[in-house]
């Protein structure tokens, strides 16, 4: 790698599921700029969230750590003290930067909006340069604040969201190429998160009738209904992102800093969209849980490898990481593996087996699960689920990868269940999570 070290940007939607993508081949959709990232890249289709909530997965990615660690439920807060990615990143030398939405704050809805809820300096993780709002779900009526004392601010986006804070990211890649310093530098915005919205243009290109449902959406009039509806707009969205996320790269061109640039998009979690009768997250479902995750960029200067792969990672592997990508030992207290071989030397290292995925507190909120649970992906393509005390969920998604056949209560399947049970085991234990698991 050259002694020029390498700029790291995130960019990350809310609610955006792997599966879509028009390189994950979905009909619905058209993202001809995620597809060329993917193409150049790495596409790590093997990727998941650790928790399919807000505040949990957003808290795991921020510090590396598994949510009862950091933020283990919604509306949470991570604790002020807790280093973040951008810690490790200002030690090394690298100015940070976060623009978008936040929901790590803590803010429990009452007698204001959350956009309003202003989050003090000493709680935006670390960054050099922070303009964010806690949460918002009106993308047309969005609010961001920053800086502090006499220079702080707080004002309202002009226009839809995701294009406004593409905006304010784009002007903050400019302000630090004029600099010469690298950087890290993360953009996340709302969209395609209900209510499912995006400009006129986007939405134009979408309607309900039009849609092509998976094949785990139940037969049933209400249900057909409603995955319709809001996949049209859920689209409508991505397509939007997509778009925006073409904007960057073209800027990164502009700027000359493409080439030493690593991008890395993904998102928190997924969307049920009507997939085995459910909408939202929270539930251990591959379009709850199942991400996407692509690194790529700075291809020309740095000798880096692309390709698909389908190991286990995960949010709280994500710091560690991007840390990777740059040379920069990985510090102690983060969970999460740094799987940077794999971009740098196309390397696919031999562990883990799996990834932990959990939801530690529920939500109350109607379209999600309503009691805790804990499961795993595996590498060889298997999903195990169980709630307390109780088996739930087993599949086998190298057969089944719409996840129609439960396997968990099939006698024919007890030693897998009771192998499937002690790599679940093995992960908890290695992260101090003690869920009470079933007696097999």
């Amino acid at each position: 790698m050259s002694e020029k070290r390498p700029n790291v940007i995130w960019i990350f939607g809310d609610q955006h599921r792997a599966q879509a993508l028009g390189s994950a081949g979905d009909p619905n959709i058209f993202t001809p700029n995620l597809d060329r990232l993917a193409d150049d890249g790495l596409n790590i289709t093997g990727a998941v969230c650790n928790t399919p909530l807000c505040s949990p997965a957003r808290g795991t990615l921020l510090t590396g750590r598994h949510p009862h660690h950091a933020v283990d439920r919604h509306q949470g807060q991570l604790p002020p003290e807790m280093p973040t990615v951008a810690h490790a990143f200002r030690d090394a030398g690298y100015k940070t930067g976060y623009i978008g939405k936040w929901h790590v704050d803590g803010f429990q809805e009452g007698g204001k909006r959350a956009s309003d809820h202003i989050i003090p300096p000493e709680r935006r993780g670390g960054f050099d340069h922070w303009v964010g709002y806690e949460n918002n779900n009106s993308q047309w009526d969005s609010w961001v604040h920053g800086g502090e004392g006499d220079d702080a601010f707080h004002e309202r986006l002009p226009g839809f969201e995701t294009d406004a804070l593409t905006d304010l990211f784009i002007q903050h890649l400019e302000d630090r190429a004029k600099s010469g310093e690298p950087f890290f530098a993360a953009l996340s915005v709302q969209p395609p998160h209900d209510p499912y919205l995006a400009p006129e243009e986007f939405m134009a290109r979408h309607t309900p009738g039009q849609v092509e449902l998976r094949e785990n959406v139940p037969s049933i009039d209400c249900v057909e209904e409603r995955a319709r509806r809001e996949i049209a707009g859920y689209c409508a969205a991505v397509e939007n992102l997509d778009w925006n996320v073409g904007r960057i790269r073209e800027k990164l061109d502009e700027l000359g800093i493409a080439d030493e640039t690593h991008i890395i998009f993904f998102s928190d979690h997924g969307d049920m969209l009507g997939s085995h009768g459910q909408f939202r997250k929270t539930s251990p479902y591959e379009e709850s849980v199942r991400v996407p995750l692509i690194i790529g960029g700075a291809v020309p200067r740095y000798e880096l490898r692309g390709g698909r792969s389908s190991a286990p990672v995960s949010l709280v592997d994500l710091a560690p990481t991007s840390l990777g990508l740059c040379g920069i030992e990985v510090p102690e207290g983060m969970d999460g593996k740094d799987w940077s071989g794999m971009r740098r030397f196309g390397e696919d290292p031999d562990g883990p087996e799996a990834a932990l995925i959990s939801l530690h507190v529920p939500t109350g909120h109607g379209d999600s699960i309503d009691r805790p649970w804990r499961g795993i992906v595996t590498r060889d393509g298997w999903k195990y689920a169980v709630l307390d005390g109780q088996p739930w969920l087993m599949f086998n998604l190298n057969e089944d990868p719409y996840e129609q056949v439960n396997l968990a209560l099939n006698p024919g399947h007890a030693d897998e269940r009771r192998r499937l049970q002690k790599l679940l085991l093995k992960e908890m234990e290695a992260v101090g999570d003690h869920f009470h698991l079933p007696v097999l």
